[in-house]
């Protein structure tokens, strides 16, 4: 099978998609790297190519993802699809959807700026203030009070372009649970909390409940994610979901390559198989075409 790897500049130097794009090419596969920070695109080439997939790890608003939008929406196979990247990406999309469709999330505002955080209501604090398009829990910062809040703001320089979360703080455990999906394989990871350093938690992979992989499965459903992550604490209410990421690092599941590097090559042949009853159809209808009549000289004559 063919792949094309749409590698942003930020994940050149880390293992995760490149040690898929190796693994699939020591199984004999074909893979090309396609780095859009590095070179031009001709997206008139893109049908020509005959991947079998396009395969990206993005970061928000990266140009990676308009290159597979551009694939998608000629027809082409991607991993995951664009929308639901979109979706995942944008912390504000995905928090709005994901409590509209029944997953347990914590009361979510959207800030513009920053000074507007002072307009959530005194009762909804403690909150955690984070980017909209923030990853890796970079920028996230846990508040108690409005005063809390003007220190904060005293000494955070805000990202230009950015707009914030504001969300309510829930009691839990103090430490965060990652969870990696392939598919229909899920796994668990205890680890630190952002919000909470000071609670010494060793990183580690943790039994999957039935509750948790309900869990997960449902965000994968609802998102139509293939390869995904969530961050889920659990706390007095129930089980919460405060992130969803697509493509995560897979860190301590075991034989992530492998079970990664099989469940592409499945979406891959999957959608194989799907293309081909279309293409068929197409062909057929196309040799039943009643063939056009030749005109004659005597029609081609103007009308008088």
């Amino acid at each position: 099978m063919r792949f094309c790897f749409i590698l942003e500049e930020q994940y050149r130097e880390e293992s995760m998609p490149t040690v898929i794009a190796e693994q699939l090419r020591q199984w004999g596969h074909n893979v090309d790297i396609l780095e859009p920070g590095k070179t031009i695109t001709s997206l008139f080439d893109l049908p020509t190519q005959h991947y079998d997939a396009y395969v990206l790890k993005t970061v928000s608003d990266g140009p990676g993802l308009s290159i597979l939008e551009a694939a998608e929406a000629i027809g082409l196979p991607t991993i995951n699809n664009s929308r639901a990247i979109h979706m995942v990406r944008d912390k504000a999309i995905a928090t709005a959807y994901a409590h509209a469709h029944g997953i347990p999330t914590p009361l979510t505002y959207f800030v513009a700026q920053t000074q507007l955080l002072e307009q959530v209501p005194e009762k909804d604090y403690p909150l955690v203030i984070k980017p909209a398009n923030g990853s890796s829990g970079r920028g996230v910062n846990l508040v108690h009070s409005p005063t809390e809040l003007k220190a904060l703001q005293a000494v955070t320089r805000p990202a230009k372009g950015n707009f914030w979360l504001a969300q309510h703080y829930i009691n839990n455990t103090g430490f965060d649970i990652k969870v990696y999906v392939t598919g229909k394989e899920v796994y668990s990871v205890a680890k630190r909390s952002p919000l909470h350093p000071e609670i010494d938690v060793d990183k580690q992979l943790i039994p999957i409940t039935l509750e948790l992989r309900n869990l997960a499965l449902r965000v994968g459903a609802i998102f139509g994610l293939d390869i995904y992550g969530l961050d889920v604490i659990q706390t007095e209410e129930g089980l919460m979901v405060v992130d969803i990421n697509d493509f995560p690092s897979f860190g301590l599941v075991p034989h992530a390559i492998t079970r990664v590097s099989k469940h592409i090559i499945a979406i891959a042949k999957r959608s194989y198989a799907q293309r081909q009853p279309t293409a068929l159809a197409a062909a057929s209808n196309s040799s039943n075409l009643t063939p056009l009549p030749m005109i004659t000289q005597e029609e081609k004559k103007p009308l008088s």
